[in-house]
């Protein structure tokens, strides 16, 4: 099996980034070109003029909704009520900016954020020790619509920047507009009361085949965030690039992160770069899980330092997409003190608490160089204060007490996996042919990949991350996450198009309750995110199973 397989012509990735490529199918609902910054649903009705979207119309899927006659219109005199108890005030005021700042254009309201208590408007409260707060957990929230106010209670201010998304996807589309628009700004009423199936709930973005800059991260991250997505795990090193500035190894960045998949320039973050995409996702509430792929995938490594290499000759640089080929030396000590110095530098840049050290297709690597190096790897990122997350080629080996290992398979037959997992190692769960947003969608699809087959809306949603890996426990189930490949993206809508509409639907599964999961539900909450994408002018890929809002 190979994940990133591509064999691509250079010919055709040029005609792809050129955007000469037709829409993703002929049978889709739009003839719009699949970068376009907009698509064809704009045109629908404003559902601003409709009634109040029911409090059970969003994505995910709210755990419990009790729904209640009336609803609550944001108006010109509405404030934004903050309170925080427990040093906790500080945390509810960034989230009560956040909200302001999302809601100020498109309604032209003024909403003060305000620490004032009051009965009305739209009150966020962080109530860590209140009665009933412990059941929501650190990311679930209430939220109460009545005539007077919108209440939006919460135990961590996870919960309450969860809540706000919720929020916005019950008031019109147009919400999201930067520009005034009509309303009315109408909540329906009732109460929602949500927590998350599982802790981690994940996307991975590939900055390596080709390297994506800080303001593209971030337009991601605010993509992320919409659908309750917590972690965003950066493939930071590859054959084709190294990301990441490292200064006891500045050659790795220099020159490694030289170029790309195709010749492009390439590109790497300076340390202030990532601190400040940390910071950014923090602000959103996601963690960034930095990886360094290892012992394959290395040939920018390689090619930086020759002395990495067991006989001492730097290779070229790589800009094709072949995998499998590049391999660590497992006997030179050199190995370890390179593996030392990046894992000490990136572990001091990044708060929270997971490194992925990849682990995968290691096929230039013998078995028991393979075991060799995990066993001398992992020790290194406990002893810098982080753990240890890789491929789940990882459960080959000896995983480490405590370690994550991320699974990528198409089947979820892989005996050691299910005995690893019965032994206490965590899964992550990324099926290729479920999870991959670079895989095409249908044959037509100009961008991404197949060899994990076709994937359309459908078969992304229509599984269950609880039983998925046979004989593992359910309960070593960590979450899921949705990775993304880039040998043949460059830009953000190219991101857009592969990911949406799938991953608001691997959101759903890793934060609603199973028995929340149903395709013929979901479809129709997922159809209504369509003029919110317009909205957001994200470039979406209309997929003929969704029952798309028509003008």
């Amino acid at each position: 099996m190979r994940r990133r397989r591509a064999r691509l012509l250079c010919s055709l990735l040029l005609t792809v980034v050129a955007g000469a490529g037709t829409a993703a199918s002929s049978a889709s609902a739009s003839p719009a070109s699949p970068w376009s910054a907009r698509s064809s649903s704009a045109s629908a009705q404003d559902p601003a003029a409709a009634a109040p979207t029911p409090l059970d119309r969003v994505v995910p899927a709210p755990a419990s909704v009790r729904p209640a006659a009336g609803s609550y219109a944001i108006r010109p005199d509405t404030r934004v009520r903050v309170s925080g108890s427990d040093g906790s005030a500080r945390s509810a005021r960034r989230v009560g900016d956040y909200l302001a700042k999302v809601l100020r254009p498109s309604t032209g309201f003024a909403l003060p954020v305000t620490t004032r208590s009051g009965d009305d408007g739209i009150r966020l409260r962080l109530t860590p020790k209140a009665a009933g707060a412990r059941a929501l957990g650190e990311e679930g929230y209430r939220l109460q619509v009545t005539g007077r106010a919108i209440t939006l209670t919460a135990r961590g201010s996870a919960g309450l920047f969860h809540g706000v998304q919720t929020l916005r996807q019950l008031l019109p589309a147009s919400v999201e507009r930067t520009t005034r628009q009509p309303g009315p700004w109408r909540v329906a009423g009732g109460t929602i009361t949500d927590v998350p199936r599982y802790a981690w709930r994940g996307a991975m973005l590939d900055v390596s085949r080709h390297f994506f800059g800080v303001d593209q991260v971030k337009r991601y991250i605010d993509q992320l965030a919409l659908y309750k997505i917590n972690k965003l795990h950066l493939h930071l090193s590859d054959d084709q690039g190294w990301r990441i500035a490292i200064d006891s190894w500045p050659n790795l960045a220099r020159h490694g992160g030289s170029t790309q998949v195709g010749g492009g320039p390439g590109g790497y973050y300076t340390k202030d770069d990532y601190r400040e995409i940390v910071a950014y996702a923090a602000s959103r509430e996601l963690t960034v899980v930095p990886e360094i792929d290892m012992p394959g995938h290395t040939n920018a490594a390689l090619a930086s330092y020759a002395d990495l290499n067991c006989d001492g000759v730097a290779p070229p640089l790589y800009t094709g997409t072949e995998v499998g080929f590049s391999s660590l030396c497992v006997p030179k000590e050199v190995t370890y003190d390179f593996v030392d110095d990046v894992i000490r530098e990136l572990a001091a840049l990044t708060p929270g608490p997971y490194l992925h050290i990849g682990g995968d297709e290691a096929h230039s690597t013998s078995h028991e160089d393979y075991v060799a190096f995990m066993d001398r790897v992992q020790p290194v990122v406990a002893k810098y204060g982080k753990t240890v997350v890789g491929w789940h080629q990882l459960t080959g080996a000896h995983p480490a007490k405590g370690a994550i290992a991320q699974y990528w398979g198409t089947d979820g037959s892989e005996k050691e996996v299910a005995d690893a997992a019965k032994a206490g190692t965590r899964l992550i769960l990324s099926p290729a042919n479920r999870a991959y947003l670079d895989m095409k969608y249908n044959a037509d699809t100009p961008l991404g990949q197949n060899w994990a087959g076709y994937v359309e809306a459908k078969q992304s949603y229509d599984w269950d991350p609880g039983t998925y890996i046979k004989d593992a426990p359910a309960s070593s189930v960590l979450g899921v996450e949705a990775p993304l490949w880039s040998e043949t993206l460059q830009t953000s809508p190219q991101i857009e198009y592969m990911a949406f509409p799938r991953l608001p639907g691997i959101a759903e599964l890793g934060w609603s309750p199973a028995s929340a999961h149903d395709w013929d539900d979901y479809k129709v909450r997922v159809a209504a995110q369509g003029p919110r994408w317009d909205a957001m002018r994200i470039a979406y890929y209309h997929s003929p199973q969704i029952p798309w809002p028509t003008s």
